[in-house]
């Protein structure tokens, strides 16, 4: 839930001009989370959100480009947390993972910018991972699983 809610958090800042920790509040209870202020507050810590002026000329929260970037290592730590099961279909890569995780770990491997990887499209448990080619998909999955789980064939 957390990890929906800090993804949640990151859409409404980069989609409108939330200037304050109520109007946050406010949008995500309109987006079906109940939170407090001192939960946006340590949400907003956790994910590095700055002040910057809008178009309006008053200061709302942003995303620093700098928050946005993941760890290849951080992303293994939270893959292993959700990781259900992994499949391979030549150059097409399915990972299950528990339910309301997909979306997350999606966005992280596409933060991570990986080379051969042309998209990724994320469910509720389900990520679909497309290369460019089957070399590509064996290469990703072996870095994305660290060799823990054997990649199938």
């Amino acid at each position: 839930m957390k990890e929906q809610r800090l993804m949640r958090i990151r859409e409404l800042v980069s989609q409108q001009e939330i200037e304050t920790q109520e109007e946050l509040v406010r949008a995500l209870e309109d987006s079906g989370f109940a939170v407090t202020q001192a939960t946006i507050s340590r949400d907003i810590k956790e994910l590095q959100l700055i002040k910057v002026v809008g178009t309006n000329g008053r200061y709302k929260y942003a995303i620093p480009v700098i928050a946005s970037s993941v760890t290849l290592d951080t992303l293994r730590r939270k893959l292993a947390d959700v990781f259900v099961s992994q499949a391979r279909a030549q150059n097409l890569v399915v990972i299950k993972v528990l339910p309301g995780n997909a979306q997350a770990i999606g966005f992280m491997i596409d933060s991570m910018n990986q080379a051969g990887l042309l998209g990724t499209i994320a469910g509720d448990d389900t990520i679909l991972l497309v290369c460019q080619d089957d070399d590509a998909a064996m290469r990703l999955l072996e870095t994305l699983l660290q060799n823990d789980r054997k990649p199938v064939e």
